[in-house]
Parts: structure tokens; C-alpha cells; sequence
């Protein structure tokens, strides 16, 4: 089972529930990291975890969730094993794994659409790596 983790601040929680249920349906593993309510939140407290997990913890994908999607991207990127790419369509979702080499996707809640978002998002799960000359770029990312 491939195993996702997830994470949003407050602006991201409304679609993080519906994400949860699409993921479980699809047989997905999904450990949620928070927040869990729509109360006031710092997104750092979940971007870290989320990408810790993924960096680290054996899970293959990550999802983060806040308004604009930037201060979670920034966040995740902060890690070194991270690839987080901010989508907000889903041919941008599919490029960041196939030239990216992607592997957290972030959503700017407040500038997509749920049904946008989670066809991005099939988009992500679903678009290998193409390797190649953008494996060498790929290599180039980490300081």
C-alpha cells in the first residue's frame, strides 16, 4: 500500500478532509499530521512534519494544504530530501514529477478549486519520473 502523508494549517483544512477520503478510497495509507480544525495555525507546524515523513519515514508522497501554498512549500523545501512543488492545475501537478522529480505537492487552497485540486492531485500520484536529462538537474538541487 503506498503510504501519503498530509498536512495543512487552518486556510487548508477545509480541503483536507475531502483529500483524506479521496486518498483512503483509492487505497491509499494516509497519515494526517494536522491541523485538525480550522482555528488559527502556523503552517510550519505541519509543513515539518510532513516533509520529515516523507524525507525520512518511508512515505512514498506528501500533501500540504494552506491558503496561498507558498509558505508550506518554502517550509517543506527547507529539508533536504524534499521536492516540494506548488500546483494549482493539474498539468503543473504532472510536470513536477515528470521534470522534478516531485514528491511533496502543495495546494493554494484559496486559489483552486477542490475538484482542480484533487485532479492535480491524481495527476501527482499517478506521473512517473522521466529521468533522463532532467535526472542530471535533479541532481542539482540539494546544497
Amino acid at each position: 500500500m503506498r503510504k501519503i502523508a498530509i498536512g495543512s494549517d487552518h486556510a487548508g483544512f477545509p480541503y483536507k478532509e475531502p483529500i483524506v477520503t479521496w486518498l483512503t478510497t483509492n487505497g491509499y495509507e494516509v497519515k494526517d499530521f494536522g491541523t485538525y480544525s480550522a482555528d488559527s495555525a502556523d503552517y510550519a507546524d505541519f509543513a515539518h512534519p510532513v516533509a520529515s515523513a516523507v524525507e525520512s519515514e518511508g512515505f512514498e508522497k506528501g500533501i500540504l494544504l494552506c491558503g496561498s501554498g507558498q509558505g508550506v512549500c518554502i517550509t517543506a523545501n527547507k529539508h533536504q530530501g524534499i521536492r516540494a512543488s506548488l500546483a494549482w492545475e493539474k498539468e503543473i501537478a504532472a510536470l513536477s514529477r515528470q521534470h522534478n522529480d516531485a514528491n511533496i505537492i502543495c495546494f493554494p487552497v484559496r486559489f483552486i478549486g477542490l475538484k482542480e485540486a484533487l485532479e492535480s492531485l491524481e495527476a501527482f500520484l499517478n506521473t512517473e519520473f522521466e529521468g533522463g536529462r532532467h535526472q542530471r538537474r535533479v541532481e542539482k538541487i540539494s546544497c
